[in-house]
């Protein structure tokens, strides 16, 4: 009785940890993304399914996971949202796709969202930044698409893009 007890005990203990730590991952990305969330004014409340409360964030509307819980992609064009970008962003470290165009997003673009490591496409077109492109965004070695027209933005194009050789 006492072997299968600790058995048992054993197994319970892994099943636990295994979910805490997936647990984990899901709050910071969620946590991430709620950031942004209170930054935004949201008048169509295309937002409003952002619940920080759940294990993670893959439910919300606007947000696509993989198999593995793990955010990949954000779809926030042509929502009618304002406020600023939030450093948190670089902490998705599974995104590929963030899609914010057509808003009227303003202030900075940050320099962790060249902590993306996994970006295929990065859409700001069409809103108010300003400020210079992060020499940062060079480190985004998957990076297909680039789109920041129509903003206000200044200064040069950091050279540091000239080393991504996937940019169309």
């Amino acid at each position: 009785m006492a072997v299968r007890d600790l058995l048992l005990f054993v197994a319970v203990t892994v099943i636990s940890s295994s979910l805490m730590a997936l647990t984990a991952r899901g709050n910071s990305e969620g946590d991430a993304l709620y950031v942004l969330r209170r930054t935004l004014s949201d008048p169509d409340n295309v937002l409003q399914s952002w619940d920080p409360n759940l294990v993670n964030p893959c439910t919300w509307f606007h947000v696509t996971c993989n198999q593995d819980s793990q955010v990949t992609r954000l779809d926030l064009g042509n929502s009618n949202l304002s406020g600023h970008l939030v450093p948190e962003l670089g902490k998705l470290e599974h995104l590929q796709y963030l899609e914010l165009y057509k808003n009227n997003i303003q202030g900075k673009i940050p320099a962790e969202l060249g902590n993306l490591k996994n970006l295929i496409s990065l859409d700001l077109y069409n809103n108010n930044i300003s400020g210079t492109i992060p020499p940062s965004l060079g480190n985004l070695k998957s990076l297909v698409f680039l789109r920041l027209n129509d903003n206000k933005l200044t200064g040069p194009i950091p050279r540091t893009l000239v080393g991504i050789s996937s940019l169309k």
